[in-house]
């Protein structure tokens, strides 16, 4: 099994190539490779050594980051545990995976939480205004995406095959996933197709990394005080199709029919509008947060789509339509708060 320096060293044996494929936005320029950042944007700040005793180093002059090609891979494609990095490089260079090791006292692999590396992806992005996954939004019907600080992009996400132990980096649409407080605790992927043709071609193109279970991707919500009105649903593109049309109202998705049903509801919540699918499972969360909702002293109101998603009725119904069918869903003063006139 190669050490971590031998793995950096094979890389740089190969620096140009290594650079071609991880920041594919960057040229060669003499002896560098002249790249924007390790998200793989087009610019200038870093640079990295192509050849001579230096081949592999490279540094970000605009936030001083730097390191050798096996801290590159690690950064550009968004992975902290050493095995997962290792992996990645192995399948670049082509090498053979270790055999599992027997002895009783070999250190244990770093395993570190799941919301820690969740945070981590998250820093790694940049935001979403004219990017891919906007472009991705806006061919959904959802129009403002881009106002939203919770939603961004990262242009090279990494992408493990679970069946097959592949990997592969695609560009990919990144939701916070936030606790009561604001709190980062997970994170939900959408991987892009490169093309611009909706999500990318892989079997399960949406997984969510980190703490779901209570925590929701939340939009509009105040940095503090109570949220006396409030949406929730399951579906990320189905919330922001509601969004699409009642801007101002604080929206949460859940992302899953169970998680939904465990949405931790915020404080001084008077009315919660459940925004359900139309289907056994929509149903049978909306149901289960409805219970929990009236225990609490709260006024559940169903929201029902026309057809199977809020996201499909802006889609194929259009806007206007969805807001005269929202309009005669919400309690009178809700709907003159937060629907246009």
């Amino acid at each position: 099994m190669l050490s971590a320096s031998q793995l950096a060293n094979r890389l740089a044996r190969d620096a140009e190539a290594v650079c071609r494929h991880y920041l594919s936005a960057g040229h060669r320029a003499g002896n560098y490779w002249i790249v924007g950042d390790v998200a793989n944007s087009k610019g200038k700040s870093l640079y990295v050594h192509l050849s001579g005793p230096r081949a592999g180093r490279w540094t970000d002059a605009a936030t001083s980051q730097h390191g050798d090609l096996l801290d590159l891979v690690r950064e550009t494609c968004g992975l902290v545990d050493f095995r997962d990095v290792a992996d990645e490089v192995r399948r670049f260079l082509s090498l053979p995976h270790p055999a599992p090791s027997h002895r009783g006292d070999a250190d244990p692999p770093v395993d570190r939480p799941a919301g820690e590396r969740a945070r981590r992806l998250f820093r790694m992005t940049k935001p979403l205004a004219g990017t891919l996954a906007d472009s991705y939004l806006r061919q959904r019907g959802i129009l403002r995406a881009a106002l939203h600080q919770a939603l961004r992009f990262h242009p090279s996400c990494f992408y493990r095959d679970l069946v097959t132990g592949r990997t592969f980096s695609y560009p990919a649409l990144i939701a916070a996933v936030t606790d009561p407080s604001g709190a980062i605790t997970g994170v939900h992927r959408t991987w892009l197709d490169p093309g611009g043709d909706g999500k990318a071609k892989v079997d399960d193109p949406r997984r969510a990394l980190g703490g779901l279970l209570g925590n929701a991707v939340r939009f509009r919500f105040p940095a503090h005080g109570p949220v006396p009105v409030t949406a929730a649903g399951e579906g990320l593109e189905s919330i922001l199709s509601v969004a699409h049309v009642m801007p101002g109202m604080p929206m949460a998705a859940a992302l899953t029919a169970n998680h939904l049903a465990a949405f931790r509801l915020p404080d001084g919540c008077r009315r919660l509008y459940i925004a359900a699918d139309a289907d056994a499972a929509g149903r049978h969360g909306a149901e289960r947060l409805s219970r929990r909702a009236q225990a609490l002293g709260i006024l559940p109101l169903v929201l029902a789509p026309e057809l199977g998603d809020f996201n499909e009725d802006l889609l194929r119904l259009g806007s206007d339509r969805l807001t005269v069918h929202l309009r005669a869903q919400l309690a009178p003063e809700d709907a003159e708060a937060f629907l246009p006139t």
